[in-house]
């Protein structure tokens, strides 16, 4: 978008808009909400908290499923203190230990429902409840004094979101206000996003990809933002064509998943569409190639993450160049490949990618050990294997790291056997990915069960399930007597995963 603004914080991302142009479409109730409507809202959200004793740099934690409420308590929250968004499906042990990693003061929530994260919060924190009406006005709940939230500014921290790790709890990544809306302009200048476009937001935005990508990159453009409740391939192009959508982003499984209805037979009209974006896991070059047989728009893949504030690198719009396999140059973020002494390295070499720019993190929050190891030489060290070519397009080759990539879900597999280990019959645990069709990896597990144990796989399943999001829970658990191990006796996952690759997930 040419001469867009250079904004310092998201309040200044949604200031400059024309007051009466639709900013929010809620296509399940036809409820639009203008530029107007949105900045008034969100002062009220922030203003709210300001009431409820929030203040600069206190998180705000939200459960909130895809909606106004979301969105608005999102950037209230980042206004008045730091937005803290939760999955909403986290179970309560999880909710507990997020919402203490966090200190949050407040816990915005649905006005029903939701009951494992308000049995988490229980009588420690306030509970403020948000919720829409189908004309777009929002109403909270909770007690509250007067209160008014004073503007914030570049190197606030707006948002706080946690990155899983291979060993270990979940990092906690704070976002400021700065690191975002470069972020955003990113974006905006990488896809010539405009005030005539219109994204269909098909993330959760409890991840920094449907926040800055989807939500944010729009509203900074001036354009207008469809937001319905989740993903549904059924009525996903209809929503296309009633709301003219010219874009949207999401990760690869539903793509496949749309690739799939179209080769059933389902012819898609995709109206106003120019691009559609992929992030967030790897896209194959064969579904890109389907996608667009089937589309008949470029599919553009990028390469994010919670630590750079999204975006990285992308592909091109035509006529610059695109090329499957690889998700593009830097976009406004220099690139590397650098080996294990800290020397960066020349194209065609393969080797640990690593970022500079000032849509970069300084540092995990209160983490000196991951900082001393994922900082080098004023690069951050992403944890991805990867090569740049002599045009400066990047090609991710392997997650050095232990991630499982559930769907762009990022699940550290040893909090997965950290809870297996808490079932009395279990001696040994091991979570890993195994190749998925769908998904790109689904997760399964090897147990080893103590003398005279009687559970079963179901049992096993089941006792996941009832402590765990179901996103994180093993599909498949192997009872076995022993669990593989290297020459030198120790447990890798990749060997693990590799004794069981031949079987279903």
């Amino acid at each position: 978008m040419a001469n867009m603004p250079l904004s310092q914080t998201l309040v200044d991302l949604i200031e400059d808009a024309p007051g009466d142009r639709t900013a929010i479409v809620l296509p399940e109730d036809g409820a639009k909400v203008t530029y107007d409507s949105l900045r008034r809202q969100v002062q009220a959200v922030a203003d709210h908290l300001a009431g409820v004793g929030i203040r600069r740099g206190d998180r705000v934690a939200m459960a909130l499923p895809n909606g106004l409420p979301t969105i608005v308590g999102f950037l209230g929250a980042a206004v008045a203190g730091t937005a803290a968004p939760l999955n909403p499906g986290y179970r309560e042990e999880e909710f507990k230990f997020y919402l203490q990693d966090t200190d949050a003061k407040v816990l915005m929530l649905p006005p029903q429902g939701a009951e494992d994260a308000r049995r988490a919060a229980g009588d420690r924190m306030p509970v403020v409840s948000i919720s829409s009406d189908a004309d777009g006005t929002l109403h909270l709940g909770g007690d509250a004094s007067a209160g008014t939230a004073s503007a914030p500014s570049a190197d606030d921290i707006a948002l706080v979101l946690h990155t899983s790790g291979s060993t270990g709890r979940p990092k906690r990544v704070p976002l400021k206000h700065g690191n975002l809306a470069v972020s955003v302009r990113n974006v905006v200048d990488t896809y010539g996003l405009s005030p005539d476009d219109v994204s269909l937001c098909v993330m959760p935005l409890f991840h920094v990809h449907g926040l800055v990508a989807s939500l944010l990159a729009t509203l900074a453009s001036g354009g207008t933002v469809v937001v319905p409740a989740k993903f549904n391939a059924l009525g996903f192009w209809r929503t296309v064509r009633d709301h003219d959508v010219t874009w949207y982003s999401a990760v690869p499984t539903m793509h496949q998943m749309l690739v799939a209805r179209a080769k059933g037979g389902e012819q898609p009209d995709a109206g106003r569409l120019r691009f559609i974006r992929s992030c967030s896991a790897a896209l194959s070059p064969e579904t890109m190639a389907l996608m667009e047989q089937a589309f008949g728009v470029p599919v553009l893949e990028a390469y994010g993450m919670t630590e750079a504030s999204h975006q990285m690198a992308s592909n091109p719009l035509p006529p610059g160049s695109r090329k499957a396999g690889s998700v593009g140059p830097g976009t406004g973020v220099r690139i590397g490949i650098m080996d294990a002494e800290g020397r960066l390295l020349a194209p065609g070499e393969h080797g640990e990618i690593v970022i500079q720019g000032p849509n970069v993190i300084e540092g995990y929050e209160n983490n000196p050990e991951a900082n001393a190891a994922s900082f080098s030489n004023g690069w951050f060290r992403t944890g991805d294997q990867g090569f740049l070519d002599d045009r400066g397009y990047l090609t991710l080759v392997a997650r050095i790291k232990e991630l499982i990539n559930r769907g762009g879900e990022k699940i550290s597999p040893r909090e997965i056997d950290e809870l297996l280990l808490t079932h009395p019959q279990v001696a040994e645990a091991v979570a890993f990915g195994v190749a998925h069709r769908m998904w790109g990896e689904e997760v399964a597990a090897a147990v080893v069960l103590r003398e005279d144990a009687t559970c079963t796989e179901a049992d096993l399943l089941a006792f996941c399930r009832e402590r765990m999001a179901g996103f994180k829970c093993p599909k498949t658990i192997h009872l076995t007597q022993t669990i593989p191990r290297t020459a030198t006796g120790k447990i890798q996952r990749r060997v693990v995963a590799a004794a069981y690759a031949g079987q279903p997930a």
